[in-house]
């Protein structure tokens, strides 16, 4: 199994058990809070978003339900189902939430296999981890003309490896946002049991190297600046998102973590709150 398959069932696990749980209870209250500008204080709450597409959808897995949501449209352009020199990305979901996280940071330019020249020496350096090993290449082949996000909406919306196989280099940067889920979900102090059985329920097929990858970042400590040390340039945005989905939002530990994580990717407050509004989430920031 390739990491991008994990990293599709994983975010469906933890979306599921963090993510909307708390939002939808943030969408009933509708608190207001009079704001200092400090992270949390801001109580706005976003009914549209990508989350806001969930809660429509009765938060179901099947026929239209969260996999299909979450791993929006996989249309392309290409030659096979998506991918190609003139794919515009992702279409949807959360899939295309990343490619135009990265478009953005590209300046706007083609989408031409996703991550691309951001990737650097990603599968060299910490940020692998273990995915820079083994895990790494497994259901990999040597490039491809497909964007991450479409090849995240294809496992995540069909439960199943992308049509397109990931390269190593893609592989590498899921090791890395699921690593970042995995701290996000953390930052309440705790994964609680019916939580942590959500999550594993949601794996499946792993074999036991994957299954260790998974149970070591479950027990890694949670550190907002470590997690930052091993984000390349050019992705801090896209590991920003990928953590804010991993929670709820309605703990202040998990809103300082969001704010300390935001700092040391150097996100200021603004674009914060943007990508907040674009998931359909409550804003860290007043201002």
């Amino acid at each position: 199994m390739s990491l991008v398959k994990t990293l599709g069932r994983v975010a469906a696990g933890v979306v599921l058990a963090k993510g909307l749980g708390a939002a939808m209870q943030h969408r009933q209250q509708q608190t207001t809070r009079s704001g200092s500008g400090q992270p949390g204080d801001s109580g706005q709450s976003r009914q549209g978003g990508l989350l806001g597409e969930l809660f429509g959808n009765n938060l179901g897995r099947e026929g239209g339900g969260l996999g299909q949501i979450l791993g929006g449209s996989r249309n392309s352009g290409g030659a096979t189902s998506y991918g190609g020199p003139n794919s515009p990305g992702a279409q949807g979901g959360l899939g295309g939430m990343l490619d135009r996280l990265t478009q953005q940071t590209r300046g706007g330019s083609g989408s031409s296999g996703g991550f691309g020249d951001l990737l650097g020496g990603l599968l060299g350096g910490a940020a692998g981890g273990a995915a820079a090993g083994g895990l790494a290449q497994k259901g990999a082949q040597p490039s491809n003309d497909a964007t991450f996000g479409e090849l995240f909406n294809d496992a995540v919306s069909h439960d199943a490896e992308p049509e397109v196989a990931p390269t190593p280099e893609q592989n590498a940067v899921a090791g890395l946002m699921l690593k970042a889920m995995i701290q996000a979900a953390k930052s309440d102090g705790k994964i609680d049991d019916a939580e942590k059985q959500r999550l594993l329920g949601e794996l499946g097929d792993l074999d036991e190297d994957e299954r260790q990858f998974i149970r070591e970042q479950m027990a890694a400590p949670v550190d907002a600046e470590a997690l930052a040390r091993e984000v390349p340039e050019g992705l801090e945005a896209q590991v920003y998102l990928m953590s804010l989905m991993a929670i709820d939002l309605d703990h202040e530990d998990e809103a300082r973590y969001l704010d300390a994580l935001a700092r040391a990717l150097k996100i200021d407050r603004a674009q914060a709150n943007q990508i907040h509004d674009e998931a359909g989430a409550k804003r860290l920031y007043n201002s």
